[in-house]
């Protein structure tokens, strides 16, 4: 079996995962697994296709630019771009992002911090982080119909801890070094989104 075959198959059982929890409403939502490095190629989902379904043509292979390497009549996604930009600042092997109720409305409230941060959560062990004060900070940026603009905003953030970033009201791109740790983030985070929101509203219950 090539590479790309078994990248294709990596990232479609992803995706699969993804879909049954109806993380793609819409057809929303955007998936990339690297197939090399130099030069760069990647698996990347193809426009407007529903993720809830495997098929042949949900991922097309592309360049460092985003261009399909093969003739194919797919489009990559949109913002591929944004997938390119983290590889290119990271030394991320995987991109997912998804638009999930949880993650948008978390975007909304804490976008005026520019930041959301989680301490004392036992699933922030899920990013390395063993230590009794340790904390897991995940940067928010304003949403942006250029996905140029998006792309160099998502870069701008990015620290040598970042692990993801949410758009406000757009949903969080997620990265890891191979598509297990990326889809470990990001079912880390959206636990962590699902929890603090369900606490905030107990406690505004109670209060």
């Amino acid at each position: 079996m090539s590479i790309i075959q078994k990248r294709w198959n990596e990232l479609a059982d992803i995706k699969d995962e993804l879909a049954a929890r109806d993380w793609f409403p819409g057809t929303s939502g955007n998936l990339s697994i690297k197939v090399s490095d130099e030069p760069l190629q990647f698996l990347v989902t193809a426009s407007g296709k529903d993720k809830r379904k495997r098929t042949e043509e949900d991922f097309l292979l592309v360049d460092r630019d985003g261009q399909a390497i093969e003739r194919t009549s797919l489009k990559p996604s949109a913002e591929t771009i944004v997938h390119q930009a983290i590889y290119s600042k990271t030394n991320a092997g995987c991109c997912l992002h998804v638009h999930t109720v949880d993650n948008n409305v978390i975007s909304e409230l804490f976008s005026a911090e520019g930041e959301v941060t989680f301490q004392g959560v036992e699933l922030i062990k899920a990013f390395g982080l063993w230590g009794q004060n340790d904390r897991i900070t995940v940067p928010i940026i304003d949403n942006s119909s250029d996905l140029s603009l998006l792309a160099q905003d998502v870069v701008r953030v990015i620290t040598k801890e970042t692990k993801a970033v949410l758009m406000k009201n757009h949903g969080i791109t997620v990265w890891g070094r191979d598509g297990f740790e990326a889809k470990k983030y990001l079912e880390a985070l959206e636990f962590l989104f699902s929890y603090h929101l369900k606490l905030r509203n107990f406690q505004s219950v109670v209060s």
